[in-house]
């Protein structure tokens, strides 16, 4: 979607056996707190499903643009906040229904409205912000877990409760996600994975222009006649 071709790409990634077949020359980067990138060596860095991770996400961006050529492209690929949201639902819910109180289950994750925000405050041009929600099924809660302990998406809260959690908290989960969200005999569960885009910044980018600066007024651009808004 993006029509240019890069020749010195960087990948940040815990999962290098992912992307290491499909980019042989590109240099992958483990996603450490302190990213192993050369300021101004690369003309694209994909910082790919690890910045919801993050200690310090704008940090995180920062390194990659610095880490960029002028004129480079980012492309940051992470989960977003309402992934896991009907496990995030029960847990809660079980929880409380069986213990009476609540502990930290399930990292929380931005919203795409915050987090088109930190490529600006990175210092990103041009910077967008979109989300495509992908939906999976599953036969049980158990299931649902051992998939998220694949993925190395468990709970790794510095809070979280440090005690095995007694199974009727699971089976109280387990019955109120067949009973609110459940389908079929199945159990979808929603992963929103947010795609941010930015370029280091170069005189050679589209800017915007002044307010105000326009020599076309908009209804005849359109072909329609200006009416006044009601007061």
């Amino acid at each position: 979607m993006v029509n240019r071709s890069f020749t010195s790409p960087a990948i940040v990634t815990p999962f290098p056996q992912v992307w290491a077949a499909e980019f042989p020359d590109a240099q992958i980067v483990p996603d450490d707190d302190t990213l192993n990138l050369t300021p101004g060596t690369h003309d694209m860095v994909i910082h790919a499903m690890c910045l919801h991770w993050a200690n310090d996400p704008v940090g995180q961006i920062i390194q990659c643009r610095r880490a960029l050529k002028e004129d480079g492209f980012l492309l940051i690929l992470m989960l977003g906040g309402q992934t896991l949201q009907e496990l995030r639902t029960v847990l809660g819910q079980a929880e409380s229904d069986v213990t009476g109180g609540l502990s930290p289950r399930i990292v929380p994750m931005g919203e795409i409205r915050d987090l088109g925000a930190l490529l600006q405050r990175a210092g990103l041009a041009l910077p967008v912000a979109d989300s495509v929600t992908l939906t999976a099924e599953y036969r049980d809660l158990v299931h649902l877990i051992h998939d998220l302990r694949a993925m190395g998406e468990t709970n790794a809260l510095q809070n979280r409760l440090r005690r095995p959690t007694g199974r009727a908290v699971f089976d109280r989960a387990d019955a109120l996600y067949r009973e609110h969200f459940g389908k079929n005999g199945k159990l979808p569960c929603t992963f929103e994975i947010v795609c941010l885009t930015g370029w280091s910044p170069s005189e050679s980018q589209p800017k915007a222009l002044r307010p105000g600066s326009a020599k076309t007024r908009l209804a005849e651009a359109l072909g329609t006649s200006e009416t006044k808004l009601s007061d």
